[in-house]
């Protein structure tokens, strides 16, 4: 049994690289007990807005059996989305898009290579019990990479990894295959703040996050105008905002993705070179096709921009 568990694990780890996952980390399938006050305390104190869907599923989030019954282990995976070039960079004084959006939509992306995982992984250890997740299921990814030893926590609620910064997917099997476990790593945020003091509209306090005052939340998540009292702190974001991440001293560390769904097309690039001003809504629909700005929709982008040219 012993024999088995060590060579699965080796299996799932060389299959997660050969699928281009840069860092994979295995955990064991329990309940976590620790994350469960926090989450409740986040929840009451309103901090996650107008994201009501944060409110349902409160045990699955907490227990991965009640996802996958019978589950034995979460295997973690981070995949590199750091773009060859920071558009906001290269045109500061016009909108910004965050770097995840820049190509096509990770979530089907993703979703597809965990597929390739899933059939391989079955056709190597027999048939098996599980479900994918990128992003789209009530799972507290962070935690489980923390726990898997991918990398940890840190001041921006953001998971970090020593060798490569953040800028990663987050994706996970659960699995009720079992595995050996991965141990966490240590935080090495250190007396750092500065994704606390960089941050214009004060959403983040020391590994904490007000999710209704953060520039993503404000040009994604909520559906209503954006309140007046954001006016001038949204530094040009049109969608998401990357600036925690941005000074993060260990995105020092962040090397270019290799994946060539997520370069920037070419349309993307002319709405950059001539700051959006041809954003039709037909326009919208042919640049964001395949993107994640698909979610904000063509009338949700528009409000994000002319709050902007407002401010």
């Amino acid at each position: 049994m012993k024999s088995a568990i060590v060579h699965n694990t080796r299996f799932v780890k060389q299959k997660a690289k050969e699928l281009g996952f840069q860092f994979c980390g295995i955990s064991k399938a329990e309940f976590l007990a620790e994350e469960a006050p926090r989450l409740e305390a986040w929840l009451k104190s309103g901090r996650h807005g107008q994201m009501k869907y944060m409110e349902n599923h409160f045990d699955k989030r907490l227990d991965p059996s009640k996802l996958v019954p019978g589950a034995k282990s979460v295997v973690s995976l981070l995949y590199n989305y750091y773009p060859q070039k920071d558009l906001a960079k290269e045109r500061p004084e016009h909108y910004k898009l965050a770097k995840y959006a820049y190509g096509e939509d990770y979530h089907h992306v993703i979703k597809d290579k965990l597929k390739v995982f899933f059939e391989a992984l079955n056709a190597e250890v027999g048939a098996i019990e599980g479900r994918l997740f990128v992003d789209s299921a009530p799972v507290m990814e962070r935690q489980w990479a923390e726990k898997s030893g991918l990398g940890w926590v840190g001041k921006n609620t953001l998971l970090i990894n020593k060798q490569a910064g953040s800028f990663f997917f987050l994706a996970e099997l659960i699995i009720d295959l079992p595995l050996e476990p991965d141990g966490p790593i240590k935080d090495y945020c250190g007396t750092c703040t500065r994704c606390v003091d960089a941050c214009p509209t004060d959403a983040i306090t020391p590994y904490a996050l007000d999710a209704s005052k953060c520039i993503s939340y404000l040009t994604i998540e909520l559906k209503e105008e954006i309140p007046t009292e954001f006016k001038d702190q949204m530094e040009n974001w049109a969608f998401g905002c990357d600036i925690c991440q941005d000074v993060c001293p260990w995105n020092r560390f962040s090397s270019p993705h290799q994946e060539s769904a997520f370069q920037p097309s070419t349309e993307l690039k002319a709405l950059f070179n001539n700051n959006w001003q041809d954003l039709t809504e037909e326009v919208f629909r042919e640049v964001f096709r395949k993107s994640a700005v698909k979610r904000t929709k063509w009338s949700g982008l528009v409000r994000n921009l002319n709050f902007l040219k407002k401010s």
